[in-house]
């Protein structure tokens, strides 16, 4: 995968890892809910780190999907939690990752990577346990602004998360944008509206 170009969490190695890591990027857009997204997206470095892969290597399909269910429920809840619903998370996370393992032999970046159309990657990703319409949205976002991959249909995919507006992890791509981010999220709040409004 080309490296990205997301500035997320704060915690340059925990950057590092979403950008170079397919796997890792899926599961922190997956822990993206219901928690702040610097918290979601520290999630795979904490869960690399509680595996005992290292920095330069990407995380397993195999390695999770195959772990005890309620061991990894464990690692997932140890403090820091990845999610403030560890339990329902470890179960996504290894879903997803049985996922990649029987639909792409265990190739997380196979989802998008010689895809030339962004319906046909938006089809995939909805079928991942754990994402749905939105979340796929903004992946495909992701995939455009933060690591290039650009099928013509991209923006209409992906809409409104295409446009210029700082609505999502998408467009955190340095210490600015992700303060633009916040900062325009916290204004749609104020006015009853979401990211997608």
């Amino acid at each position: 995968m080309k490296s990205g170009t997301l500035w997320v969490t704060g915690n340059p190695v925990a950057d590092i890892r979403i950008n170079t890591d397919p796997l890792a990027l899926l599961i922190g857009m997956l822990l993206d809910q219901q928690i702040p997204i610097e918290w979601a997206f520290m999630g795979p470095h904490r869960l690399a780190e509680r595996l005992g892969v290292k920095v330069d290597h990407d995380l397993a399909p195999a390695m999770i999907a195959t772990f005890d269910p309620d061991e990894f429920v464990a690692l997932v809840a140890t403090k820091p939690a990845l999610h403030r619903f560890p339990a329902s998370m470890a179960k996504r996370i290894q879903a997803l990752c049985s996922h990649i393992l029987d639909e792409y032999e265990g190739d997380a970046a196979a989802i998008w990577r010689s895809q030339r159309s962004a319906t046909t990657i938006h089809d995939r990703l909805i079928a991942v346990p754990g994402y749905g319409d939105e979340k796929a949205r903004i992946f495909i976002a992701v995939l455009a602004k933060r690591f290039g991959k650009r099928p013509s249909d991209w923006q209409l995919v992906s809409k409104p998360f295409g446009d210029e507006l700082p609505r999502s992890v998408a467009d955190m791509g340095d210490e600015a944008s992700h303060a633009a981010v916040r900062a325009w999220r916290l204004e749609q709040k104020s006015k009853g509206k979401s990211k997608a409004d």
